[in-house]
C-alpha cells in the first residue's frame, strides 16, 4: 500500500518534476486545485456552508485516512469522537467496505466525510477503461448503499493518475484528492515517528495522509491532534477545506 509524497507548496499547475519529486511518477503532468484557489473561485462573499469554520479566515488542515476501513478503525473513531475532530476517510471497497459495513456508516453517522479509494488498489494509470470503471463504481455504490450518500471524491492509489483517469472521474461525478504531508506510516511503526513526520510537514491549508490499516499510525493519532491544535490549526474535511467552493467532477486538488 504504497502512498507516498513530501510537502511542496503548488500551485493550480503542477509540473512533470513536481510530480516525480511526489513520487507520483504515474501522474505524468497533472493539473492540480489548490485548496485555496478553490474557495476564491466561489462567489465573492458567499458563505462557508460547511459548518462554522470558515477556512479563509480560519488556519485550516484535513486528517485523511486511506485503505480502511480495518480492525483500527473504530480505535480511532472513538479518539475522533473524543477530541471532536472530523476525518475524510478514503475506502477501499474488497476485504475493507464489505468487511466493515458497521463502520462504514459510523463514519458518516458521526460526521466524517466518506470518499473512495477505489475498490481493489489497482493502479488506474494502467488498467482499461472498463476496469478504471469498476474500480471507482463499486465502491461508490457500496458506500451510498450503506450511508444513504453516494462520494464525491476518490483518491488514487499511490496518487497515480492522468488525463484518462480524469475524464472518467468526471464522468462518474468524482473530484480527486491528493495530498501534502504524509508519514510514510506505511513504512514504520514507530508512532512517535509518524508524528515527528506530520508535525514536520504541517501547514495551512494541508492534506494529511494516513493509514488506519498499519499498527502505528492510530497510536498516534491523539499526539498529533493535540499538537497540531495547540499550532492553531482547526481540523476540517476535505469539503470543509474547499468551502465556500466545491470539489469538481474530472479535477485534482492539493495544496
Amino acid at each position: 500500500m504504497r502512498t507516498g509524497g513530501r510537502r511542496l507548496r503548488l500551485s493550480a499547475l503542477t509540473s512533470a518534476a513536481a510530480c516525480l519529486a511526489l513520487t507520483l511518477s504515474g501522474c505524468a503532468e497533472v493539473d492540480t486545485t489548490a485548496p485555496s484557489t478553490a474557495r476564491a473561485e466561489a462567489a465573492h462573499g458567499a458563505p462557508a456552508h460547511f459548518g462554522s469554520v470558515d477556512c479563509r479566515e480560519a488556519k485550516c488542515i484535513a486528517l485523511t485516512f486511506d485503505a480502511g476501513p480495518s480492525e483500527n478503525s473504530t480505535r480511532l473513531l472513538d479518539i475522533l469522537k473524543e477530541k471532536k475532530v472530523p476525518a475524510t476517510f478514503f475506502l477501499l471497497g474488497k476485504r475493507h467496505i464489505e468487511k466493515y459495513p458497521e463502520l462504514v456508516k459510523r463514519m458518516a453517522a458521526e460526521g466524517h466525510e466518506v470518499a473512495s479509494h477505489t475498490w481493489d488498489h489497482k493502479i488506474l494509470t494502467r488498467i482499461s477503461d472498463a476496469q478504471i470503471r469498476e474500480e471507482l463504481k463499486r465502491p461508490n455504490d457500496a458506500i451510498e448503499r450503506l450511508t444513504g450518500h453516494k462520494p464525491t471524491l476518490m483518491r488514487p492509489p499511490q496518487g497515480r493518475t492522468d488525463a484518462n483517469v480524469h475524464k472518467i472521474a468526471k464522468q462518474l461525478g468524482l473530484a480527486e484528492v491528493l495530498w501534502s504531508v504524509t508519514a510514510k506510516d506505511y513504512t514504520t511503526n514507530d508512532s512517535a515517528l509518524i508524528t515527528e513526520r506530520v508535525l514536520a510537514q504541517a501547514s495551512r491549508d494541508g492534506i494529511i495522509l494516513l493509514h488506519d490499516i498499519y499498527q502505528g499510525t492510530v497510536p498516534a493519532v491523539p499526539g498529533i491532534i493535540d499538537a497540531l491544535k495547540q499550532r492553531g490549526y482547526v481540523f476540517v474535511t476535505v469539503p470543509q477545506l474547499l468551502a465556500p467552493g466545491k470539489a469538481e467532477p474530472g479535477k485534482v486538488y492539493r495544496p
